[in-house]
């Protein structure tokens, strides 16, 4: 692998400026920082590759983009995504709205930026989530959107496993989508009745761990899924089936069967050969070999490389909380201070 320090110095520079091959990005910044920060979080490399000045910077960005609408409180993805209040008066609160999985991500930015979490609107973020949650127990990612799958069933029960509540949503009609999207082959789909995929599989087995109700699988769905999820390993891990290897399902995969508690039947050497192969020389992981590396792929490259380490300097990352997606002292810190707030 190329020295950890350069894979942090990547991070670093997209957590300033994006690169050109990513300017439309833009409009999805709170997930890049997301993915930076907890690249620097896995690498134990924050405080080394950035200023307290930086930090406090980046926290003050991310508490900005909290706002309050008539569907409750959340974040939105940064500033060049807001609708001036002049252009929409006299209701600017129909069309500057939070997100899902922005929410998701600027909470877990904040705990890895060692955040309080004090000024979390609390009571405003349930509002917000129980809006967002359809007949069919699914999520939209912002109000009044068609767009609802797994992706944001996941990011909800993280938050609600963080704030340790769940009384906001309805849990029993989240499972029942969940068990919905599930295919005949024992991965899940986006949404029921589509192609299995290793990310949204993923975010069913980690929702389902988080979950305090949610139902085990039965040992006959549980060894179609852990025989999918086999299936997908050709040296890295590929997404669906007959695609080729892509590096970010080395985690959505190799993530899921650590959750199934089976990481005996992971490739480690294949894996971490496949990896190597889709570095950069100047830092960063790319999705595939000869690609352009970016911050989603880098950190969930790192991700991989902590649950399935073959060499003493991957073994010193730091560990990974797999089902909420951060590294366990990121969610302790998470847990332990949203526990502690009270709710405004």
């Amino acid at each position: 692998m190329a020295s950890l320090s350069t894979h942090a110095s990547h991070c670093v520079r997209f957590l300033h400026a994006l690169s050109s091959q990513m300017l439309e990005a833009d409009s999805v910044r709170m997930i890049i920082a997301f993915y930076c920060l907890s690249s620097l979080d896995v690498l134990d490399q924050l405080d080394a590759k950035s200023k307290k000045a930086d930090r406090d910077q980046w926290r003050e960005w991310i508490w900005a983009q909290q706002i309050s609408s008539s569907w409750g409180t959340g974040f939105r993805s940064g500033p060049s995504v807001a609708i001036p209040a002049s252009n929409v008066s006299p209701n600017p609160g129909q069309y500057d709205v939070p997100h899902v999985l922005m929410t998701f991500s600027a909470i877990l930015s904040l705990a890895i930026l060692r955040d309080d979490l004090k000024r979390l609107d609390r009571a405003g973020l349930r509002t917000f989530l129980c809006r967002m949650q359809r007949p069919d127990g699914s999520f939209t990612a912002i109000p009044n959107s068609i767009e609802s799958d797994l992706r944001m069933v996941y990011a909800v029960f993280v938050i609600c496993s963080l704030l340790n509540e769940w009384d906001a949503i309805n849990v029993q009609k989240a499972l029942e989508f969940i068990h919905n999207c599930r295919t005949y082959e024992g991965g899940y789909g986006q949404r029921p009745y589509l192609e299995a995929q290793g990310g949204t599989t993923f975010c069913a087995l980690g929702s389902l761990a988080l979950c305090p109700s949610a139902p085990e699988l039965s040992a006959n769905d549980r060894s179609r899924t852990l025989r999918w999820l086999c299936g997908r390993q050709i040296g890295g891990f590929q997404g669906r089936t007959e695609k080729g290897q892509d590096a970010c399902y080395s985690f959505w995969c190799g993530g899921s069967l650590k959750i199934l508690g089976a990481e005996q039947f992971v490739n480690v050497k294949a894996n971490v050969e496949f990896l190597r192969e889709c570095q950069f020389k100047f830092g960063g992981i790319a999705k595939a070999p000869g690609d352009h590396p970016d911050p989603m792929h880098t950190y969930l490259s790192l991700a991989a490389l902590s649950i399935y380490p073959f060499s003493d300097e991957m073994r010193s990352l730091k560990g990974v909380d797999v089902a909420v997606n951060a590294t366990q002292e990121t969610a302790a810190w998470a847990r332990q201070h949203l526990s502690s707030t009270s709710p405004n």
